[in-house]
């Protein structure tokens, strides 16, 4: 059923669901609680299988807690690190991740890892515990949080993977990447996915290998010879990550993707980019002529908060520029960033 063909609403049901909402004291969002409590009493005739509803409730208990957790530090960016769990302390890659964490930290970012072992650990340590997040995951056989994060309040568990991805892309500001397994490899390119279909915000994705290896150079080799080759991706897709060996380049890459450029948002067709500093006339020029290839029908210009940016009071203070974006050239898009931290 499309929205155009949803029936209208039980006035009577509506009239017990906000009587109940107010019974709890009100609170954010009110509108959307109702559609939720709503939908949840849906399940009473439309899904008849226990284990279907238990996937429901268990998601929706763990994003409510994990969003109740992250929320008092929504004001500092932050850093996903994406690693083996056996790694281990004598290898140079947990050495890598524990100087990462450290050196991101300084940087002004908090680190976010899946809690366990290896190079999740290593990152804690570097971060210290009272700048890190953990979101360990619950498996067939066990997986204790590592003892960096075990105690820390920042701490939440997820029974399932879908959750606890979702945790991960909407809370980083960027990702870091070292060598893995098939969750690592999950991981990186469930990020370059959700990037290159405009599903999430764009981000330094930045894969890290120990001096003078080839973990992440041969990854990029196959993207290049077989994704790109057979036309799979297009050349733009590229530009969605970064490789080093060098863990002051990689802080480097991620500091720089914020040296200007803020934070997006779609209003209608307008993609609207929030930066530190507007671009000159001239810059706009060239920006409209370089990237003509991704602009629809609104040229690339500075503009005033949309309407909506000024009813959600979202950065009102920063400079932006709109136009309208192709919504296909997120590789092309994440160059027009690179260039207008540039300025």
């Amino acid at each position: 059923m499309t929205r155009a063909e949803k029936p209208p609403a039980d006035p009577e049901l509506l009239r017990r669901i906000q009587a109940l909402i107010a019974y709890k004291g009100g609170g954010h969002n009110p509108e959307l609680v109702a559609d939720i409590v709503e939908n949840a009493l849906k399940l009473l005739a439309d899904v008849e299988h226990t284990g279907d509803v238990r996937v429901i409730q268990t998601a929706l208990r763990e994003l409510r807690y994990a969003f109740k957790l992250f929320a008092p530090y929504a004001d500092t960016r932050k850093v996903t690190i994406f690693g083996s769990a056996r790694t281990q302390p004598d290898r140079r890659e947990y050495q890598q991740a524990v100087e990462f964490g450290r050196k991101i930290v300084q940087a002004g970012f908090m680190v976010i890892t899946g809690a366990g072992p290896g190079i999740m650990q290593a990152g804690h340590e570097g971060a210290g515990p009272e700048n890190s997040f953990g979101a360990n995951i619950r498996l067939p056989w066990e997986q204790t949080p590592n003892p960096v994060i075990r105690e820390d309040k920042k701490l939440v568990s997820f029974k399932y993977f879908f959750t606890r991805k979702l945790i991960f892309i909407r809370h980083s500001d960027a990702i870091a990447l070292f060598p893995g397994g098939f969750g690592t490899m999950d991981e990186g390119y469930e990020a370059l996915t959700l990037m290159q279909t405009g599903k999430s915000q764009l981000m330094p994705l930045v894969l890290i290998d120990r001096p003078g290896g080839t973990y992440w150079k041969t990854w990029d080799k196959n993207i290049r010879e077989h994704l790109l080759r057979d036309e799979l991706i297009a050349p733009e897709d590229l530009n969605l990550y970064r490789i080093t060996d060098d863990t002051d380049e990689a802080v480097k890459i991620i500091t720089r993707f914020y040296r200007n450029f803020h934070s997006s948002r779609w209003v209608k067709d307008l993609l609207i980019l929030r930066l530190k500093h507007a671009p000159t006339p001239s810059a706009l020029a060239a920006l409209n002529e370089d990237f003509a290839d991704i602009t629809n029908g609104h040229p690339i210009q500075v503009t005033e908060p949309a309407p909506e940016e000024v009813e959600d009071g979202e950065l009102l203070d920063l400079p932006r520029i709109a136009f309208g974006f192709n919504k296909r050239g997120y590789g092309r898009l994440r160059q027009l960033i690179d260039v207008l931290n540039s300025l």
